[in-house]
């Protein structure tokens, strides 16, 4: 890459775009790279105020930065079709869902990359649901040439697998355990099985039964037991999640089989969230208990785990105790999620 003046550029190749920007008119470049310069371009290229040009100069060891911004869109998606991306332009590459599902990081990978410098990955949180279409992430390649070294070096922090992933979502058959004597005798009417049966209803699932049932008896588990016997994929008991002697939930769970994964959870609301697993067969049925909370507030740790789960997750203690820095819900007036911080 030779550096010249923009009058003396006849007939030189560039090497980089270059862009004009004209306030409310255009934002964009006005020559690609690989552009051969004509006598009737100076004018344009200088009132871009391009004064001097860097034209191509190709040598061994050095890659222009659109050719380092495909090693890099290779580093993050690989071959994989649950993404698309934008053909390189001026070092940059932006990547989007291909299909709905659960965006996920490899987030020490990401940080190596990052860490090397010259280069850049930038992308919206993990964990996090998307639709087709979605801006997920976008890479830059800074200086105009880099060193192939460098990108080979990229490769190897990055490491064998690509650093982003969607995983589909799968359809689960969802068994609904409402407890308490007020709502099982009908004094009240249930508020609990509409908020889940909405919520459920954005994600590829199907409840197939909704079991009330009174407090301080075994018959959560007996419940429990009757949603697996009809083939349920994954059950959701309300209620009785408290530390009140009448509220059984917790221990009925246990009671069942399922391994409990956490009680409590940094995060609110939603505190006083079950998170548990019961292997039956060859399968594995995850088993939540949903605080009170659920059903009033907008936005919830049930709105957090869902679709990890529903993803296929499998998630332990450590998943859900870093949900601490984020766990906080501000209650906005107008509602972004999952585009915010909360759960991030």
């Amino acid at each position: 890459m030779e550096l010249i003046r923009t009058v003396d550029a006849v007939g030189h190749v560039l090497c980089h775009d270059i862009t004009q920007i004209i306030p409310g008119v255009i934002k964009g470049p006005v020559f690609k790279k690989g552009h051969i310069v004509r006598e009737e371009d100076i004018p344009v290229l200088l009132s871009c105020g391009k004064e001097y040009l860097y034209v191509w100069e190709k040598r061994e060891g050095i890659l222009h930065e659109d050719e380092a911004a495909e090693i890099l869109k290779n580093i993050c998606i690989g071959d994989s079709h649950m993404f698309t991306c934008t053909e390189p332009s001026e070092g940059k590459i932006e990547i989007r869902a291909a299909h709905r599902g659960l965006f996920r990081i490899d987030r020490g990978a990401l940080n190596r990359v990052n860490a090397l410098g010259e280069m850049m990955i930038a992308s919206v949180h993990g964990d996090t649901p998307v639709d087709v279409g979605d801006k997920l992430a976008a890479t830059r390649i800074i200086p105009l040439v880099i060193e192939e070294a460098k990108m080979t070096a990229a490769v190897a922090a990055a490491g064998e697998t690509p650093i982003f992933d969607i995983l589909p979502f799968i359809h689960h058959r969802v068994g609904i355990v409402t407890t308490g004597n007020e709502v099982y005798s009908g004094r009240i009417e249930d508020k609990f099985g509409p908020v889940l049966r909405e919520k459920l209803s954005v994600y590829d699932t199907e409840v197939i039964s909704q079991i009330f049932v009174p407090d301080g008896t075994d018959s959560i588990k007996g419940a429990i037991e009757e949603l697996i016997a009809e083939d349920a994929e994954m059950i959701l008991v309300s209620g009785g999640m408290s530390v009140d002697p009448d509220d059984r939930t917790p221990a009925d769970i246990k009671a069942s089989g399922a391994d409990i994964v956490t009680y409590g959870a940094p995060i609110l609301p939603g505190a006083m969230f079950l998170l548990s697993y019961l292997d039956h067969k060859d399968r594995t049925i995850p088993i939540m208990g949903l605080p009170g909370c659920v059903m009033y507030a907008r936005r919830t740790v049930f709105d957090l785990i869902l679709p990890r789960v529903l993803a296929g997750e499998r998630l332990t203690a450590e998943d859900i105790s870093i949900y601490g820095e984020g766990g906080l819900c501000l209650g906005c007036d107008i509602c972004t999620f999952p585009r915010c911080g909360f759960g991030k």
